[in-house]
């Protein structure tokens, strides 16, 4: 286990620990920009002002056992002794988010090849079931990684997931154990308790976060239900009307009560809360993890992360005092630097590395 603290007192901060040097490559201190000073700008950055270039990404669609959908979107070299790195995105997001382009962008720089998930319905085209993706959906992160051990057997597989998709992979991580496919993984701003992560959106001006989430959530249900209408789905239609009308959906707990824990399973939003928040699994993780997070995260408060008795000897929790939600910016305006892409990359090749 590591911890690592950059930008704040140590004092500061709810764990110490002293930095395991076999587990990671060190970290370089981030700076903010200057010009996005704040949480808040850090966040809003990437998605507002960022121009990517364009990418030639094949698509691939995966069918699942439920006989749903998910597309996966390639990028780099085809060599199948080439290290793979799966990229998984956050709520409402795709493999077209910004963090993932960049990343990819990234990989390939280094001649690592990568793919971005799209978890169900997020590819642009509804999916067929009247069910979703969650936080903790990890039946379909395994399903993928399993397509991806079969497709590419001689390749080391590697996984990054950002937000939800680090959530739900420190989840897959600590169910799996001794027996992950993966060499390697890094999260980077994962809300490790729902409950607490629910409670803290609603809070100052992180509720313009939440009302922006609820009006694409509750779009995500409306075009699916349009699409399964289109599709002369009756039955699946009825399953979406049974949860009730989708007015007044003003926070996650309304949203996660009313339609994420009925369509899968869950009793109510605690106990979908309870099962799908990674920070009751990262004890059973095994394998070397990188969990990159900012104490100024406007979504995940200081009391949503992890004691250092809570993390297994495997983990490096690397901490900063700022950063935003996957933000991260350093560098001048006119020449933005993007952390992430920087740390990320180096520290998977130095896993790469030690296993060599």
């Amino acid at each position: 286990m590591c911890i690592t603290h950059s930008g704040v007192e140590p004092s500061d901060f709810l764990v110490t620990h002293p930095i395991a040097p076999d587990l990671s490559a060190q970290a370089d201190t981030f700076r903010p920009a200057w010009w996005l000073p704040g949480p808040h700008l850090q966040t809003l950055w990437g998605s507002l002002w960022r121009r990517l270039p364009l990418m030639t990404r094949p698509r691939e669609r995966i069918w699942l056992e439920d006989g749903d959908f998910l597309d996966l979107d390639w990028y780099g070299p085809e060599d199948p002794y080439t290290p793979l790195v799966l990229a998984i995105h956050g709520l409402t997001g795709s493999s077209s988010s910004h963090y993932i382009l960049g990343l990819q962008l990234a990989l390939a720089e280094h001649g690592w090849a990568s793919v971005g998930l799209n978890w169900r319905g997020c590819s642009g085209e509804p999916n067929l079931l009247p069910r979703g993706y969650h936080s903790g959906v990890t039946e379909d992160l395994s399903a993928v990684i399993a397509h991806l051990q079969a497709k590419r057997p001689l390749a080391p597989l590697y996984a990054v997931g950002y937000s939800l998709g680090g959530n739900v992979l420190l989840k897959y991580l600590g169910e799996t154990g001794l027996h992950c496919p993966l060499q390697a993984a890094v999260s980077v701003s994962v809300p490790f308790r729902l409950d607490l992560c629910a409670d803290r959106i609603a809070i100052g001006f992180s509720q313009v976060y939440q009302a922006h989430f609820m009006r694409e959530l509750v779009a995500y249900v409306k075009r699916k239900r349009e699409a399964l209408q289109q599709r002369q789905q009756h039955d699946h239609v009825a399953s979406l009307d049974a949860l009730g009308d989708l007015k007044d959906m003003k926070t996650f707990w309304d949203f996660d009560g009313r339609i994420t824990a009925p369509l899968h399973g869950f009793e109510d939003a605690h106990d979908y809360y309870r099962q799908a928040s990674s920070r009751y699994y990262l004890k059973d993780i095994r394998i070397p993890t990188l969990m990159i997070q900012a104490e100024d995260d406007p979504f995940i408060g200081r009391e949503s992360l992890p004691t250092a008795q809570e993390l297994s000897d495997t983990l490096c929790f690397e901490r900063h005092a700022h950063g935003g939600h996957v933000g991260f910016v350093a560098g001048s305006w006119r020449s933005p630097d993007y952390y992430l892409e920087h740390r990320i990359p180096q520290w998977l090749m130095s896993q790469q590395e030690r296993l060599a």
